[in-house]
């Protein structure tokens, strides 16, 4: 299966869950795909907190081979760039993952 996430939250537990179920479906061997939006671009500025260590579970992720794309206009008005690990994309981008993917989850 391919599976879109599409994340807009800057919110540890939401944010730690979505990486979660990212990493499940790799390791289950699905194709999985995020894409950052509005505050979701913050992803990698987020401090682990507790229970919710956020820059663990990116690297598993991409580790997975797991792809994490990043909107390019959020990323903008943050004053941000893109990473090694979070590419600068696009609402084509997101358009495509939406097209290409069988289901789409949001992570508010």
């Amino acid at each position: 299966m391919k599976l879109g996430i599409v994340l807009q939250s800057k919110e540890p537990e939401h944010v730690w869950n979505a990486l979660r179920l990212a990493i499940t479906a790799r390791k289950a061997g699905h194709d999985v795909k995020i894409f950052l939006l509005s505050e979701g671009v913050e992803l990698e500025n987020i401090p682990d907190a507790g229970d919710f260590d956020i820059s663990a579970k990116i690297q598993v992720f991409t580790g997975l081979d797991g792809q994490i794309l990043a909107c390019g206009s959020c990323l903008r008005s943050r004053s941000q760039a893109g990473s090694a690990a979070c590419s600068v994309s696009t609402m084509a981008d997101l358009l495509r993952l939406i097209e290409e993917s069988d289901k789409v989850l949001t992570f508010e």
